[in-house]
């Protein structure tokens, strides 16, 4: 089964676009993938265009020695631009090689190990307003959550660290006592803090006790864990913007974190997913998968998941549904069960595709005194 075309389908979403690579074979069977980096088409567009020298032709069985080759093919090893494409090609691979042997991709990789998976969702609206968060939660859980993402808030596009801090620590006690010890919570910082307030948010949250506390500090130095993890007794949870084993490796080998937050979309697809995994199941960490994007990035991450001995949660944001793809989740009180359609289970709309639109913005953020700061 040969490799005859690959494209990018950009569907607009809420927000943001979803980025999707569709994989054609000579045989007529399709896989799609999709980008966990949504915000440079352009760029995915290009580094596409270049890989196609590489798929075209090639055999789209040697799943393993395609992602070797388009990672290692041009001496320099793929960065964050180039892995997030990557990722998406693998993704569509494996989901070639299900609908040609007609079983879902949860099936080669190893067969179930679980009935369903165990989402989180997010609570809105993030900002400063605690009763408005409270109110959220409590809602919720009434529909049958049991696993809340609360986060370090912003005012709009401005974020000032030490107020964000303190509003969090507040949000997150008020939360706390509203829905009870059954419920499990999880914070993220979205990589907007310096080592002073991550230390801090950390200690006083321990009395909530977290599930996971997320991207405390920024990714570009991962070293700085090291010290995190010396002055705070909360689980920690990092990697959503790493690219690959090597760059997980000082994470895990470490032990500076219990979580390890891999995006299908961003770390190597499903082929390089399961290595970290490994790697990880190995020093007793579990995986948090990253996933706030669309139906197939979804998709993709829930049959990992159901294969992942060593599994904790998968996040899943309002966004995860959209009516111009069609998809197999089936979520009742935070779960998604295992499908049973071959490949990914899910499919194009092409004609609400085309209906579709959205704004896609990446907000820029800036603290007071208008520095710029992370999103």
């Amino acid at each position: 089964m040969r490799i005859v075309d690959a494209r990018l389908t950009v569907v607009p979403g809420r927000g943001q676009d979803m980025l999707l690579v569709v994989v054609q074979t000579d045989e007529g069977v399709h896989g799609l993938g999709e980008i966990g980096v949504r915000t440079s088409p352009g760029v995915s567009r290009a580094v596409l265009e270049h890989l196609r020298g590489v798929l075209i032709g090639a055999d789209a069985t040697r799943i393993e020695h395609l992602w070797q080759t388009m990672s290692r093919g041009d001496f320099f090893p793929a960065d964050r631009s180039a892995g997030c494409v990557i990722s998406a090609i693998d993704i569509a691979l494996w989901d070639i090689r299900g609908k040609a042997y007609g079983v879902p991709v949860y099936e080669l990789i190893g067969g179930r190990v679980r009935d369903y998976v165990t989402c989180y969702t997010h609570v809105h609206p993030e900002g400063h307003d605690t009763e408005a968060v409270v109110a959220s939660s409590r809602q919720l859980v009434a529909e049958g959550w049991r696993n809340l993402r609360l986060v370090v808030p912003t005012a709009g596009e401005v974020i000032e660290p030490r107020q964000a801090m303190r509003v969090a620590i507040e949000q997150f006690h008020a939360v706390r006592d509203a829905v009870g010890n059954d419920v499990e919570l999880v914070i993220d910082a979205h990589t907007r803090l310096d080592p002073p307030e991550a230390v801090t948010l950390c200690r006083e949250l321990e009395s909530a006790r977290p599930y996971f506390v997320e991207d405390v500090l920024r990714s570009e130095d991962l070293d700085a864990y090291r010290m995190l993890r010396s002055r705070t007794a909360v689980p920690l949870a990092a990697g959503e913007q790493l690219t690959s084993k090597w760059q997980f490796r000082a994470l895990i080998e470490g032990d500076l974190i219990d979580h390890a937050r891999i995006d299908l979309g961003i770390a190597g697809g499903i082929t390089e997913a399961r290595k970290i995994a490994a790697m990880a199941e190995a020093h007793h960490l579990k995986i948090a998968t990253h996933n706030p994007l669309g139906p197939v990035s979804t998709a993709a991450a829930m049959h990992f998941n159901l294969t992942c001995p060593n599994f904790g949660l998968q996040e899943m944001p309002p966004q995860s549904v959209h009516k111009a793809i069609n998809h197999p989740h089936t979520l009742a009180g935070g779960n998604l069960s295992a499908p049973r359609l071959p490949g990914l289970g899910v499919d194009l709309d092409h004609a609400r595709i085309e209906a579709a639109t959205g704004p896609s913005r990446t907000p820029q953020m800036r603290r007071l005194d208008g520095s710029f700061t992370n999103w």
